[in-house]
């Protein structure tokens, strides 16, 4: 005989050549040719035998908690309401006791999670391993595929579904005003001048489904809209008549893209030039052209000073003329300068000049 004591918050199972008899709670007792396996009943129970043998024994079903997760299932375990342990496929014994156990199935095979669990739970590092997670900016809209089939249009949020074999495809489109660079544009015009051309364009993606569910690259081919009405309006233009009627490039180029923009989804709302780049032989040309038009405007400008300085002085000799005292503040306007750029005046010639300075200075 053997003695065996049970204490409190344990439980003790007897077997005897390894079939087992019965279960032994807290006390002392004395055994013969039996063995006891003591157990722990604030720690999980694993069975040392088939688990279904050990619950024909009500005794001991009762004092057990069993859980049974499929395939296709989870079980999120809380012990005194903290999340402990996430429950794969399998099955789990917890002994009845003062911890406080909660369990929470939830049906995985479904893409919904339609189970009663808050967002922390759902962020919880124990549980994000069987979640999939998507984030919608304010700024954006997205196309959620299941298996490949449109569902539905997903705007700015959090989403969250159970992570399985589903497929789950989600395309997101930036629905704010964004800008399309149309650069190194190589194009003739009408008259064989090549022109590399640098523009820009703005749009904004107004309808998701036809821009991702019914166009591929919607963005390439905006681009290409943009590209091939740029050709056509300056090859219709000589490059001067390009030159003067550059102002209208604009409103053609809106006018010819936004039905094709609509198709893709997209609304367009303005288109501008920012280069026209010539060859350098053109170049070359064109400043020679401008510096020959300069020289022109310069050569009139200075003729027609001339011209009425002229008419100036031909006014003021006629005023002289019928004037002699106008005549003489003149001559005495001309002596006073050259008085400021001399010191000294010596004349010479018997008394002549200076009768004839008396003369000018001194009147009548």
């Amino acid at each position: 005989m053997k003695r065996v004591i049970i204490n409190a918050y344990e439980i003790g199972l007897v077997f005897k050549r390894g079939v087992y008899q019965r279960m032994l709670t807290e006390g002392n007792y004395w055994l013969f040719s039996e063995q006891v396996e003591v157990y722990n009943i604030n720690q999980p129970f694993n069975a040392p035998v088939e688990l279904n043998i050990l619950l024909q024994d009500k005794s001991l079903a009762d004092s057990l908690q069993v859980i049974e997760v499929k395939e296709t299932e989870i079980v999120l375990m809380y012990q005194n309401g903290l999340l402990k342990q996430v429950l794969t496929t399998g099955r789990y014994t917890f002994w009845k006791s003062v911890i406080e156990y909660k369990f929470v199935k939830a049906d995985t095979s479904k893409i919904n999670i339609t189970e009663k669990i808050d967002r922390a739970t759902l962020n919880h590092k124990l549980v994000q391993p069987y979640v999939r997670t998507i984030t919608v900016e304010n700024y954006e809209k997205a196309v959620l595929l299941i298996d490949g089939k449109y569902e539905m249009i997903l705007s700015q949020g959090v989403y969250y579904w159970w992570k399985n074999d589903i497929s789950i495809t989600v395309s997101k489109v930036d629905i704010r005003q964004r800008q399309l660079e149309i650069n190194g544009q190589e194009i003739l015009t009408k008259d064989k001048a090549a022109l590399r051309i640098n523009a820009w364009a703005q749009y904004k993606v107004n309808d998701i489904e036809k821009a991702v569910l019914e166009n591929k690259d919607y963005e390439k081919q905006l681009y290409v809209l943009f590209q091939l009405a740029l050709r056509e309006y300056i090859a219709g233009l000589g490059f001067d008549e390009l030159l003067e009627k550059k102002d209208t490039l604009s409103g053609f180029i809106l006018d010819a893209v936004s039905k094709g923009a609509e198709d893709l989804g997209t609304a367009v709302t303005s288109f501008g030039i920012r280069d026209i780049i010539l060859p350098g032989d053109v170049k070359d040309i064109m400043n020679q052209v401008l510096v020959a038009e300069k020289k022109a405007q310069a050569n009139i400008i200075m003729r027609r000073e001339e011209t009425a300085s002229t008419r100036s002085l031909l006014n003021t000799a006629k005023l002289m003329e019928d004037n002699p005292m106008l005549f003489k503040l003149k001559e005495m306007e001309y002596v006073e300068k050259i008085a400021e750029k001399i010191n000294n005046i010596s004349v010479s010639g018997n008394g002549v000049l200076i009768d004839q300075l008396r003369q000018i200075f001194i009147s009548k």
